[in-house]
């Protein structure tokens, strides 16, 4: 992989929230990288840290009680967390872009959702005015399968797959670099999940644009994904492209994933879903974060932080498992 086909490097990352005098450990030492026009896959349960990564990389964190206190994120090279203020409004919006989590809370109730999104390109735009941006928020709403004469309507007259095409047109308004889509098809019914993500793969073709998706949804990485990043406890556990996790997973937390997925093919009467609770994020295991819920954790599991192992064609897997595999220990 050359340097210049790489859009995002995210190197050692970790961030902390301040709650009731305790830290929240969100994100520990997260390392991802995200090709051009390819789509990674941020895969884990409710907690694991997955929208404190997304956040950090527009640096929209809370200001009071949220901090990073580590790490790198590089845009084509350059480090966002050492941006000024003025530089990253520039850049939210333009090149790098956000479809938050519920379309319900995600637009201004009092505002005609027209002129959310002609604010978008008005912001960003070089030249015209604002009849401009108003034309230009008019074709986007035609492109995401909205008649452009609703522009002057309001939030509360669109049902919640609507609201969602909404959000996906402001955040594509201005052609970004960077889509970071928070779980974009929670919210809604099965088959608007499947319109909606028909959508934005389209779009994204048309655009060109990278894209980091969060969901806990293995369907969906299936679907729409390249690389995947299966993330526990705020640590990438296991990574790779989707081939390698769908045909080979390594790690225990990656196979208990599949294993609670219902098989078509198989008769089974029970789903098989992993025993226990997510650890708590102010007082994580010395160890695997896993080790707690893993059938394999041994003692070394439960006192060492795990070294990934990596395979020469770039799987990565952090378990000790697949180390003393490695070197045939047993």
């Amino acid at each position: 992989m050359t340097e210049s086909n790489v859009l995002l490097e995210i190197k050692d990352l970790s961030v902390e929230y301040l709650s009731d005098g305790k830290t929240v450990h969100a994100v520990n030492g997260v390392d991802l990288c995200l090709k051009r026009g390819r789509t990674l896959g941020l895969v884990g349960e409710t907690g694991a840290g997955k929208t404190s990564i997304c956040r950090s990389i527009l640096r929209i964190l809370p200001d009071v009680g949220a901090e990073i206190t580590s790490g790198e994120i590089l845009m084509e090279g350059k480090d966002l967390l050492h941006l000024k203020e003025e530089e990253m409004q520039k850049i939210r919006g333009k090149n790098i872009s956000m479809i938050f989590q519920d379309p319900m809370t995600a637009l201004n109730p009092v505002e005609r959702v027209g002129d959310q999104i002609a604010e978008v390109i008005e912001l960003h735009q070089e030249q015209g005015n604002h009849e401009d941006a108003v034309r230009r928020a008019k074709e986007m709403l035609e492109i995401v399968g909205i008649p452009g004469e609703r522009y002057y309507d309001y939030p509360h007259q669109f049902s919640g797959g609507m609201k969602q095409r909404v959000v996906i047109a402001i955040a594509l308004a201005c052609s970004p670099q960077l889509l970071l889509a928070d779980e974009p098809t929670t919210a809604l019914d099965v088959t608007i999940q499947a319109q909606v993500l028909d959508l934005i793969e389209d779009l994204q073709k048309q655009y060109e644009t990278s894209m980091l998706l969060v969901t806990h949804d293995m369907g969906v990485v299936a679907q729409v994904c390249d690389e995947v990043a299966v993330i526990y406890a705020g640590t990438i556990v296991e990574y790779g492209t989707k081939e390698q996790i769908f045909d080979h997973p390594s790690h225990p937390y990656t196979i208990g994933l599949f294993g609670a997925i219902p098989s078509m093919s198989e008769d089974e009467m029970w789903l098989h879903p992993i025993d226990g609770m997510p650890p708590d994020p102010t007082d994580l295991p010395a160890g695997c974060p896993f080790s707690p819920r893993c059938p394999y954790a041994s003692e070394a599991c439960r006192k060492d932080r795990i070294q990934p192992a990596v395979t020469p064609d770039g799987h990565m897997c952090r378990c000790i498992r697949i180390e003393q595999s490695k070197k045939g220990e047993h």
